[in-house]
C-alpha cells in the first residue's frame, strides 16, 4: 500500500541558519489602538521588488540572475516590476539560492504578532526564550513540584484547539509557558518510568503545536528548532504514533526554508516505518499515516515532480478511504475533505492553475476545524487571482476574514494576495480597507 515514489536517499535534518528577525522597521497604528509592523528594510516591498533589491545588493544583473535561475532576462524584468506574480515557493527558492538570502527573505516574513486581549504582552519573543531555556540539558529535577501529567495533557489540548481555532493571539501567549511546563515534567520524571515516557510524549505533541503555529507565522528558524526538539522527545517516548506526527512536523518545517528533497526524504522514511502496521491500523494510525503522504505531496509539488506528487496523494487517498469520513484524529483534521484540500494546494503549487480553479470552489470544508477551512479558502483565492477572477477572490477572502481574521491577517499567502489586489491600478475599496486591517503598511483609507 505504500506510495512507490522516485527513490531518495536520506538525508540528515540539521536546524537552519536564521537571519536577524529581532529589528523592526516602521510603526503602523491600526483603529484598534493595537500596533503591527512587517520585520525587516524591505517592508513594504513586494516579492518582485524584493527580488530587484537583493539582486542589486548582490551586484547582478538581470541577465545573470535570469540565466541563474534558468529563466529569461524579460520574464525577471516582469517579476521585478510587478507584472508576473511569483507565489510558487519553488520559483522562490531557487531566486533565494542564487542570490545567497533566506527564503523568508524573499517572502518577507514573519509579521509582528498583535497581543491578545488577556493580560500579558509577549508573544513570539516569550516562545523563542522557552525553546532555548537551556536547563532542559540539565540533569536532575527542577525545583518545585512539576505540572501534573493529566493537566498538561489537558492544556495541550485546549492549545491545539485554538490552533484549530485560528486564535493566533491567544496561542502565542499561552504556549511559551507549555512548553515550559513541558520541558520541566521531562526533566522531573526522566526516561525510565511509565510517567517519564508518557512526559516526552506529551513535550513531543507541545512541540508539534509550537511547530505548526511557527510555520504560520513565517518562523522558520524557530519552527526547525521547535520540531528537532519534539522529534528528539517523540524518540525518547517510543510511541510510535507520536514520532510519525513530529517527522512530519519536521518535514512542514523544513518546507518553510524551501528543503523540499529533505522533506520529501523524510516523510517517506517515517512513512515506510508506519507501514507495517497498517494491516490492523487505528484510525489514529491511519491518519498519522494519512498526514505524512499529504506533507510528501506537498513538498514533491514544490519540487516539479508530478510523479511523486501523484504517489504521495495517491497514497493518502487510500487511507482516508480505509479511514471513512473526515476526522481529527491527534488532531490532524485528517479525511477524504482534507486529502481533497491538498490536491488543489498541489495543483496550484504545480502551476496547473485551471485544475484547482475547477476543484477549489467545490470542496466542501464544512465538516473540518476553522484552521482548514480557511487555509483552502485562501489557497482558492489564490487559484482565482491567477486566473484573473480578483473580485472572486476578493469575496473568498473576505468571508474567510469572518472566520478567522487572525489567520487571513498572519498568513504569508493571504498577505501576498491582498498586497496584488491594492496594486492594481484601480483597487477595490474593501481590498485596501482589508489590507489595512492586515497591517499592510501605506493603506489608511481615512488617508487622501
Amino acid at each position: 500500500m505504500q506510495a512507490r515514489c522516485h527513490t531518495a536517499s536520506s538525508q540528515t535534518l540539521g536546524t537552519p541558519s536564521g537571519v536577524n528577525r529581532e529589528d523592526f522597521s516602521g510603526v503602523l497604528t491600526c483603529a484598534d489602538a493595537r500596533v503591527d509592523a512587517m520585520r525587516g528594510m524591505t517592508d513594504g516591498m513586494t516579492i518582485g521588488e524584493r527580488v530587484a533589491f537583493y539582486r542589486q545588493r548582490r551586484g547582478l544583473t538581470q541577465v545573470v540572475l535570469a540565466g541563474l535561475v534558468g529563466r529569461t532576462e524579460d520574464w525577471l524584468r516582469k517579476v521585478e516590476h510587478n507584472v508576473l506574480p511569483l507565489d510558487r515557493l519553488s520559483v522562490l527558492r531557487r531566486l533565494a539560492y542564487a542570490l545567497d538570502v533566506a527564503l523568508g527573505d524573499l517572502i518577507g516574513e514573519p509579521v509582528l504578532m498583535a497581543w491578545a486581549d488577556e493580560p500579558g504582552r509577549r508573544t513570539v519573543p516569550a516562545l523563542r526564550v522557552a525553546l532555548m531555556d537551556h536547563r532542559q540539558f540539565l540533569t536532575g529535577s527542577r525545583p518545585g513540584d512539576p505540572i501534573r501529567l493529566d493537566t498538561l495533557a489537558l492544556n495541550i489540548d485546549e492549545q491545539w484547539s485554538d490552533y484549530q481555532n485560528s486564535r493566533y493571539a491567544r496561542l502565542t501567549q499561552r504556549l511559551p509557558l507549555l512548553i515550559t511546563d513541558a520541558q520541566a515534567a521531562c526533566q522531573h520524571y526522566g526516561t525510565t518510568s511509565d510517567d517519564g515516557l508518557r512526559a516526552h510524549a506529551l513535550a513531543a505533541a507541545a512541540h508539534q503545536l509550537a511547530t505548526a503555529l511557527l510555520t504560520k507565522l513565517g518562523e522558520a528558524d524557530l519552527a526547525a528548532i521547535s520540531a528537532s526538539r519534539g522529534l528528539a522527545a517523540a524518540n525518547t517516548s517510543g510511541d510510535i504514533l507520536m514520532i510519525g506526527s513530529l517527522y512530519r512536523s519536521v518535514a512542514h518545517a523544513l518546507l518553510s526554508i524551501g528543503e523540499f528533497e529533505q522533506a520529501i526524504a523524510l516523510t517517506r522514511a517515517a512513512a515506510d516505518h508506519l507501514e507495517p502496521g497498517l494491516g490492523n491500523a487505528t484510525p489514529e494510525y491511519l491518519s498519522v499515516y494519512g498526514m505524512l503522504h499529504l506533507a510528501g505531496a506537498v513538498a514533491s509539488s514544490r519540487r516539479d515532480d508530478r510523479a511523486d506528487t501523484t504517489a504521495f496523494l495517491t497514497e493518502a487517498d487510500q487511507a482516508a478511504n480505509r479511514l471513512g469520513r473526515d476526522a481529527n484524529y491527534l488532531w490532524t483534521a485528517f479525511g477524504p475533505t482534507n486529502v481533497k484540500i491538498h490536491r488543489v494546494t498541489a495543483a496550484m503549487e504545480l502551476g496547473d492553475v485551471q485544475v484547482a480553479v475547477d476543484l477549489g470552489p467545490r470542496v466542501d470544508t464544512r465538516r473540518l476545524p476553522t484552521e482548514r477551512r480557511v487555509r483552502h479558502a485562501i489557497e482558492t483565492a489564490r487559484a482565482y487571482v491567477r486566473w484573473n477572477r480578483v473580485d472572486e477572490a476578493l469575496a473568498v477572502l473576505l468571508a474567510a476574514e469572518q472566520d478567522a481574521p487572525e489567520q487571513v491577517r498572519y498568513h504569508r499567502l493571504s498577505r501576498i494576495l491582498v498586497r496584488e489586489m491594492i496594486r492594481l491600478p484601480r483597487p477595490a475599496t474593501r481590498a485596501v480597507e482589508l489590507a489595512y486591517r492586515m497591517g499592510v503598511r501605506g493603506t489608511d483609507p481615512r488617508q487622501p
